[in-house]
């Protein structure tokens, strides 16, 4: 182990090579915004590169003499640029790029739907990029927890203290209310949102899109506190195949591998993942803190590439295995006293089509279908609840790009249905089937001013109608200096898919009456002020000040106490539940140093049944801080903290606040890398606050997850890329 840590730290150390490395600045002409993710080529090689989130370029490995350096960027127009190497000044070279008003069609932003740059749409979307997804897929290769957890006003809440089942929290909102999309398609919603964020790796994702506040007019009903997209990796005409091992202290495994080319008229792309994990009781209690599990997922994708059309046709599988509780049960050492254990067992399976046709005059009809089904078991010592979800979603939309005004409008079909299949005598069975239609349209009313407005239309086979407008404007008072405004109208139709719901397992729980619940309506807006600026040609700062208020009507929850027959039932209470704050962005970036600084404010509360409590685990304040230290993308220094404070339990009990810390090391070369993380360091967990369980051993009463419960985790591996 010793000498593996001196192989390491010499591995670290070894000095940078600064000989023919290309850097430049790559901006808008006009409007002189950074272009994160432009690429640079020595024309006639396959040496090249694409820019970071300053605009920084780096361009390795070039020979002495004279060269085209070939740049381009998705909605601009291509751009060479000869130079001598080696270059007499080693300064970094500023190469501004013209807008090309005749291909501005082909960027589309998945999550909207729009042709239009993400700086020119008025609804507030959030991008979490490339480089900052390869910083994280090595902090936490085996899902994609760890990458929402980190941004302000996203929540990722432990709903299980033995299996470590989570779900997504947007601006204090519960997890119900935040839908999770890939490449646009809803794939995880329902029965199936359970265990999803656990199950979905980040290795093959290109981008993450997100929007906060109401979004049904988007997607229909389920938006109410946001959306996520999970763009995936597209093939490219330069090949990408990878591979990452991680492995740590408590006996997890990673092995995950991507693949993905274009060869002309069709392109590929497989990604597949083995993730492992042994059970680990970090506080010594005798329950497990991490879960055992064994996850299996293959995702394959092809794409067929014609004249006027692009058709792609995509797989998602994945298949778990999970087991939390008593560590001699685990361990096959259970007897009459050690009974206790909940496993989950569950396979996911769903389809993307998607069929994209381009006219001559720019339109783009896109046609695209998913087909899901999930099967989903929990097991525990004393109960049994399974079933299965079967789902489908179907949109035909037309596009009309302008210089001026842009049109999306559609029609669209979601079904859901669940099947319990476990003998009960109230099974939880429904069916939900929503037929939608809606208009979007994007108007620049002038250079400076641009304007959203869209309208959707759903009704589903519960005799349930809704309109759902919403508007969005967007000013740029200076080329620095842009603000936003927004807010639309929102619904979730009743379901028994909550966190409530899945903290018990689904056990005692009454069937939902439709004739006596009701569909959840919601009223949202925010306003946000966003200010970049660049100080010098190594120096960016990027502010965000983002304002938000939602109210959502009637809200569907479970009743504190039981029926006669001891179940507990779904109601709608009689008032509503609000989500105010703000959130606080500071980016800056100086050299190859980048500071990051997010601060969260959120009032949420329970304003209903004659009752004004705060809305339980969700802290009212919060802190997230990354600073990274990267030298020509050889070498790479993350360190994190995370300030989370004080919570109220459903109980009304106060909890504490608290520190996480987090640290990573990443040393490249040409084609595979180094890495190791230590996590939590500080060993921040519930555990060291207080006992996870009262009662026995046999029947434990879980306390209410508010802070981590792994402790401090150390992690290492390798990375390898080759083009």
């Amino acid at each position: 182990m010793k000498s593996s840590l001196v192989i390491l730290l010499f591995l670290i150390a070894l000095p940078v090579s600064a000989q023919n490395i290309f850097k430049a600045r790559l901006i808008d002409e006009e409007t002189k915004e950074v272009l994160a993710g432009a690429t640079g080529r020595i024309k006639g090689t396959s040496i090249g590169s694409s820019s970071d989130e300053r605009g920084i370029i780096e361009i390795k490995n070039i020979p002495d003499g004279n060269h085209f350096v070939e740049f381009s960027f998705v909605g601009y127009k291509t751009k060479e640029k000869a130079f001598l190497f080696p270059l007499r000044s080693t300064s970094v070279i500023e190469i501004d790029l013209v807008t090309d008003h005749t291909n501005l069609g082909e960027i589309v932003i998945s999550a909207t739907r729009s042709s239009r740059s993400i700086d020119d749409i008025p609804m507030r979307i959030e991008t979490i990029t490339a480089g900052e997804l390869e910083e994280k897929a090595v902090m936490q290769p085996g899902n994609i927890k760890m990458l929402l957890t980190e941004s302000t006003g996203i929540q990722t809440q432990q709903t299980s203290a033995t299996s470590a089942s989570a779900s997504i929290r947007i601006q204090g909102l519960d997890g119900k209310y935040t839908q999770l999309l890939k490449d646009g398609f809803p794939l995880y919603s329902g029965f199936a949102s359970g265990l999803s964020i656990l199950q979905i790796p980040p290795l093959d994702l290109k981008r993450v899109e997100v929007i906060k506040g109401s979004s049904s007019t988007l997607y229909g009903g389920g938006a109410i506190a946001g959306l996520i997209n999970l763009v995936t990796k597209e093939p490219t005409e330069k090949r990408e195949l990878s591979l990452l091992v991680n492995g740590n202290q408590t006996k997890a495994l990673d092995l995950n591998g991507y693949y993905g080319q274009k060869f002309k008229k069709w392109g590929v792309t497989f990604y597949a993942s083995r993730n492992s994990q042994a059970a680990y009781d970090s506080n010594q209690d005798g329950f497990s803190d991490i879960p055992e599990f064994t996850r299996y997922t293959i995702n394959p994708r092809v794409f067929y590439y014609g004249k006027t059309s692009t058709i792609s046709l995509g797989a998602n599988t994945s298949f778990e295995d999970r087991n939390g509780g008593d560590m001699n049960v685990l361990t096959g050492n259970g007897d009459a006293t050690h009974t206790y254990y909940q496993n989950n067992r569950s396979n996911r399976y769903s389809t993307q089509f998607k069929w994209e046709k381009r006219f001559d005059n720019k339109s783009i009809l896109t046609t695209k279908n998913s087909i899901g089904y999930f099967l989903r078991e929990i097991g525990l010592s004393d109960y049994n609840f399974a079933g299965h979800q079967l789902s489908s979603y179907s949109e035909i939309s037309y596009l009309i790009p302008g210089d001026k005004s842009e049109w999306v409008s559609g029609i669209n079909v979601w079904t859901d249905q669940f099947t319990q299949t476990n003998n009960t005598p109230l099974p939880l069975d429904y069916q939900l089937t929503t037929a939608g239609a809606f208009v979007q349209n994007n108007f620049k009313a002038t250079k400076k001013m641009i304007l959203e407005t869209g309208l959707r239309l759903d009704y589903n086979n519960q005799h349930r109608a809704f309109a759902l407008p919403r508007v969005s404007l967007l000013y740029k008072f200076t080329n620095k200096l842009t603000s936003r405004i927004g807010g639309g109208l929102g619904y979730k139709a009743p379901t028994l898919f909550s966190e409530e719901a899945e903290t018990k397992s689904f056990r005692t729980i009454e069937p939902l009456d439709l004739n006596n619940v009701k569909a959840e309506r919601s009223i949202g807006g925010n306003f946000d002020v966003n200010y970049k600026t660049s100080v010098s040609d190594e120096m960016d700062i990027s502010i965000n000040q983002l304002f938000f208020y939602t109210v959502v009507n009637d809200p569907l929850v479970l009743s504190g106490t039981p029926l006669a027959n001891g179940n507990f039932a779904f109601y709608n209470a009689n008032g509503q539940l609000t989500s105010r704050g703000f959130e606080t962005n500071l980016k800056i970036s100086v050299d190859d140093l980048s500071l990051y600084l997010g601060y969260t404010y959120i009032d949420a509360k329970r304003e209903f049944d004659n009752v004004n409590l705060f809305n339980p685990l969700t802290a009212k304040q919060r802190i997230n801080a990354n600073i990274m230290y990267e030298i020509d993308s050889k070498l790479r220094v993350a360190y994190e903290l995370f300030y989370i404070g004080r919570q109220y339990l459903s109980s009304g009990e106060l909890t504490r606040d608290y520190w996480v810390m987090g640290i990573s090391v990443e040393r490249k070369f040409d084609w595979f890398s180094l890495f190791v993380n230590g996590e939590n360091f500080l060993d921040s967990r519930q555990s060291r606050f207080e006992p996870l369980y009262t009662g026995s051993i046999q029947n434990p009463q879980f306390r209410e997850i508010y802070s981590p419960t792994d402790g401090f985790i150390f992690n290492g591996g390798f990375r390898l890329t080759f083009h």
